[in-house]
């Protein structure tokens, strides 16, 4: 299947186990996560049952509560399916027929309680974790939702584009600068069905709506000296090139370019970049959803994914489901969803930095935005700065905001942090429980809530944690 990769026998006997669960079920409670990844696995899920003729109830969760296990416990439905969501809280779950397609890390403790046989519960999860796979960059939760759909019925395999837009938008492209692994061979499939083309290409987001100014200017990773964060210098390029910045009258996007301008442009960047790595993140796979035009604001899988994410955030995943299952009435909504989460991120940054609350450990760095910025965004707040000028890059970077359930915290930190051995998901996961919260995630990017006023503890174990890990 696709690039010569050859997929885990465990993994297929699992996936067709899984299946038998759904198929046989006559009613099913759906569970998935309200980002991109999220939104695009219950699209596929929702999809799989609507062809199988399944009663089906769908629900989207910013995260696995103590409300979500009582859910899943006491659901009378006959089986339950977590996309996306749930592996990290396995050993909580008290019922049979339990289907999981994630890609976060797993709860260490459920092996043991399976050991007991009063404890034992049929839970078919489905993560990359238990085939030795990576779930940050080889197969996203969308991916495994995909997966199980297909072996629900192959006729399915019209949805690998949606996994193409969940693994884009949950970043699973940023290492490599393109898709790779199980990933890739999910793409390969959506290409075949007609559905993806893939291109190499300058990786800046916002090539279908952008102006050429606002695409470079904008483009902050890689930086390029000059031209980031600066108006003047990103419209000196096109005009030293030669290239209008509009036609008729009407501004250009980089879409707009000829493949003539669009290469000459992409050379003389490339040749700007500081270094080789800025040059490999610069440059590569970007990846059209050919389903839609162009106008939709949804024929760039990036952009497909920021406007399922916009939804999420804002508390309307179901118009992002809507889109997903080809909804095209949804996108108005969408689109104030869009521009009250590009209000919102750069009312957010700027709050910032005005108020200068970006501050410094000796391992870490972080800020505490209280109830001013939304526990949904914090996290691409910190994602935005760590890869900006206004953060170092050498330190992970924990974010604070007010949720109704305590303080969310949210982290990133930098590939080159993670190759040195730096795990967020096993320090969120064990300092949020040490101060009575919960968390996990990936190694590059995890979340957690922990109770008011245990922050400052947090961060202390947090620095012991972190200073162990780096090399």
């Amino acid at each position: 299947m696709g690039d010569g990769i050859i997929f885990c026998d465990r993994l297929i006997r699992d996936l067709k186990r899984a299946s038998e669960i759904i198929r046989s079920a006559n009613s099913i409670l759906v569970i998935t996560h309200i980002d991109a990844d999220g939104i695009t696995s219950g699209g596929i899920a929702s999809t799989a049952l609507e062809r199988l003729g399944k009663e089906f109830t769908i629900v989207f969760e910013k995260k696995i509560t103590e409300d979500t296990v009582s859910a899943v416990n006491n659901s009378r439905e006959d089986a339950v399916w977590i996309c996306d969501l749930g592996s990290a809280y396995l050993s909580e779950f008290k019922r049979s027929n339990i289907v999981i397609t994630d890609h976060h890390v797993p709860d260490t403790k459920w092996r043991n309680k399976q050991t007991f046989i009063d404890d034992f519960h049929d839970i078919y999860h489905l993560n990359p974790h238990t085939y030795g796979l990576s779930g940050s960059y080889e197969i996203s939760g969308a991916g495994m939702t995909y997966l199980l759909a297909k072996t629900i019925d192959p006729s399915n395999s019209d949805l690998a584009f949606l996994a193409v837009v969940g693994a884009v938008g949950d970043l699973q492209d940023i290492r490599e600068s393109g898709l790779v692994s199980y990933n890739k061979a999910i793409l390969e499939e959506a290409v075949s069905a007609g559905d993806i083309i893939v291109e190499k290409d300058v990786r800046f987001f916002g090539r279908d709506y952008r102006s050429l100014v606002q695409f470079l200017q904008y483009g902050s990773d890689p930086s390029i000296p000059g031209i980031s964060d600066d108006s003047r210098g990103s419209a000196a390029f096109f005009s030293e090139l030669g290239i209008p910045l509009r036609n008729e009258g009407k501004l250009r996007t980089w879409n707009d370019l000829t493949v003539d301008e669009r290469r000459s442009a992409a050379d003389r960047l490339i040749s700007m970049a500081v270094d080789d790595d800025a040059r490999k993140r610069l440059f590569g796979e970007v990846y059209t959803v050919t389903r839609f035009e162009r106008q939709t604001g949804l024929r760039d899988a990036k952009e497909f994914a920021t406007v399922l994410n916009s939804c999420g955030r804002y508390d309307d995943a179901v118009t992002g489901l809507r889109i997903c299952l080809g909804d095209l009435d949804a996108l108005e909504d969408a689109e104030r969803n869009r521009s009250d989460h590009r209000r919102n991120i750069s009312s957010a940054l700027s709050y910032i930095k005005e108020n200068r609350l970006l501050r410094e450990r000796r391992f870490v760095q972080y800020f505490d935005a209280g109830p001013e910025i939304r526990e949904t965004v914090v996290g691409v707040v910190a994602g935005i700065l760590l890869t900006s000028g206004d953060a170092k890059k050498g330190l992970p970077i924990f974010a604070f905001a007010e949720a109704d359930d305590g303080v969310k915290v949210s982290a990133r930190a930098t590939r080159n942090l993670t190759d040195r051995g730096l795990d967020l998901s096993y320090i969120m996961k064990t300092a949020s429980e040490m101060v009575g919260g919960y968390g996990g995630g990936h190694t590059v990017a995890a979340g957690a809530t922990i109770p008011d006023g245990k922050e400052e503890e947090f961060l202390d174990i947090v620095e012991d944690l972190v200073s162990s890990q780096i090399i």
